[in-house]
């Protein structure tokens, strides 16, 4: 199976690269040289290794005074009160934060670092500042920044090595410093890059160990702009579960070393990277940028009206070929989770499914008749005890499942899928927010019992949601919208109560899509490969390859998907989303 693991974005613009740190310390001595530079501040994302660039890079450019952006701030101590509220005791689940990384600056300290400042420079000596809010610090002749994504942030939480920005907890259970990355830490810091990233003068690509590429911010923006006008995708991610199987790893024939693979993410500008190609240079960068500097773009207007910043469409896969059952779970509505999360819209999804091992293989959605609330509360409180194994039979209403069926998951219906099956699941993008109700009594591969929050989980379940409701809303809603010659449109969905339309082309000749005047997300489902055409040659001819998904920018208003290579003239089935 030809799977692009590393997809990257042809950028016309020619550009000057600096790779490794040989090369940018020259081309630094040579802007200090020139310009006549005393001040020069690199800026970071917090996770970036600061202590590589220390060594690599700051120290070879011989200053006469090193600053760190910790050297201004208030006390661990007196952060950790301040952000308190915001990451709470839970393991899992926090408060989003609105602070700004100036909200902890110690004025006296900064006073006094500013002198220190002053006094090299009054001697036309030089002063290298650094660290996670380094624009801070001083007025800088020269300001360099350093990024990563943030699925490479969760590895090296994970790794052991790193400590969130200013905790000292490397080594500690992930989960919690994935909560404070993600309600606290990625909040101030996403807020900081988009007033500095645009003032610096270049942007360096930290994702891979002692081997960084520095490419001026110019182009870079450059290059962010040219993405925004052209289909494209990111780079994924794959990673293990307890439930997990081995469809992805045989269909895709990688990852074989790992026990096993239960997600891929692979449409998500928040967690995936974007690969940008310069010429056969590569420049990795957050796909979350793209969103803070051309999200209207990406969006549309009508869309980032609704959204702002954030990319409220997400695909991903669920394997659980060979594997087990999902945790049952549900989402929160969204008053619940504006009142207690503080965040504006909640994760509705669907589950498309992408594959069925078995023909008894199952979703759990919706309750079976007759079920209340009360008795499967008690139920599941026992079974979080362990006094007994929970009646999933009993409580839960199972759905067989095949090939290309199609179900709808909005906020507040129970759900999992079970084992043997590969899902595509389609939904909004917060990901943080699912409530575990019973996990088959199982731990984590890090041997640690899996939380479940009954305590949340319990006000958002619907029990309404039952057996005939399920059948009649949630399973198989297809509708033929349009059809031509070698080609059929059908809406699947998504419910009403979802702001996400999900369309399925089945064709085996040439479709012309409308945007619908918003993004699209779409992935191919069924066939080997296609290519994604523009109508007015706007943008290169580009190819997709079986379960690849892809992002179509609002700005390309229609363009045309084709059966291609092998697969011209056979069936090819798309599954697309945008924003109603």
């Amino acid at each position: 199976m030809n799977y692009n693991c590393r997809p990257s974005v042809n950028i016309k613009n020619q550009i000057t690269a600096y790779i490794n740190y040989t090369a940018i310390v020259q081309q630094l001595k040579q802007e200090i040289t020139h310009k006549r530079i005393n001040v020069i501040t690199i800026e970071n994302y917090p996770i970036v290794d600061e202590q590589e660039i220390k060594n690599s890079l700051i120290n070879k450019l011989q200053p006469d005074l090193i600053i760190h952006t910790d050297e201004i701030l208030i006390e661990q101590m007196q952060i950790d009160e301040m952000i308190a509220h915001n990451l709470t005791d839970d393991r899992i689940f926090g408060v989003m934060s609105h602070h700004a990384l100036s909200d902890f600056i110690n004025q006296d300290k900064h006073q006094a670092v500013q002198e220190k400042i002053n006094a090299v420079i009054a001697s036309n000596g030089l002063v290298v500042v650094y660290g996670v809010g380094a624009s801070l610090v001083t007025i800088s002749d020269l300001l360099v920044y350093a990024d990563l994504s943030r699925w490479e942030i969760q590895q090296r939480y994970r790794s052991g090595a790193f400590s969130n920005w200013r905790a000292n907890n490397a080594g500690e259970d992930p989960n919690r410093m994935l909560k404070r990355g993600y309600f606290f830490e990625w909040r101030v810091a996403d807020k900081q890059k988009k007033y500095v990233l645009p003032k610096s003068a270049y942007v360096l690509d930290t994702h891979h160990k002692g081997v960084p590429v520095m490419i001026r911010t110019d182009d870079y923006l450059a290059g962010l702009k040219e993405v925004s006008k052209q289909p494209f995708s990111l780079v994924p991610f794959f990673d293990s579960g307890v439930w997990g199987g081995h469809w992805m790893q045989d269909t895709f024939n990688l990852e074989r070393d790992k026990v096993n693979l239960a997600w891929s993410f692979n449409g998500v500008p928040e967690e995936n990277s974007l690969l940008l190609n310069f010429n056969g240079i590569e420049f990795e960068s957050p796909g979350s940028n793209l969103l803070f500097f051309y999200g209207e773009d990406i969006l549309g207007s009508r869309v980032f009206g609704k959204f702002g910043e954030e990319f409220p469409i997400r695909f991903n896969f669920l394997d659980t070929v060979g594997g087990q059952n999902l945790s049952l779970q549900v989402h929160p509505k969204l008053s619940y989770l504006q009142d207690t999360f503080g965040s504006h819209y909640t994760q509705d999804e669907s589950y498309y499914i992408l594959h069925a091992d078995r023909d008894d293989a199952h979703v759990y959605l919706g309750f079976n008749k007759g079920v209340e609330k009360q008795e499967l509360m008690s139920a599941l409180r026992r079974a979080e005890s362990g006094d007994e194994v929970f009646d999933d039979k009993k409580y839960i209403y199972q759905h067989k499942i095949k090939k290309h069926d199609h179900y709808l998951i909005p906020a507040g219906t129970i759900h999992s899928s079970g084992a043997d099956c590969v899902v595509l699941e389609i939904s909004s993008t917060p990901n943080r927010f699912t409530f575990k109700l019973w996990d088959w009594g199982r731990v984590d591969l890090d041997g640690k019992p899996r939380t479940v929050h009954l305590y949340h989980g319990e006000p958002n379940l619907d029990m309404r949601r039952d057996e005939d409701w399920v059948k009649k809303e949630l399973v198989n809603q297809f509708i033929v919208v349009d059809e031509g010659e070698g080609w059929i449109e059908e809406k699947t969905g998504l419910h009403e109560m979802e702001f996400i339309e999900t369309r399925r082309h089945t064709f085996n000749s040439p479709v012309i899509h409308d945007n619908h005047n918003s993004v699209n997300v779409f992935n191919l489902v069924e066939g080997e490969e296609v290519t994604v055409e523009s109508l007015d040659q706007s943008f290169e001819t580009f190819v997709v390859h079986y379960a690849q998904t892809v992002i179509i920018p609002e700005s390309v208003k229609k363009y045309k998907i084709s059966p291609s290579g092998r697969a011209k003239g056979k069936k090819c089935i798309t599954m697309k989303a945008y924003i109603r």
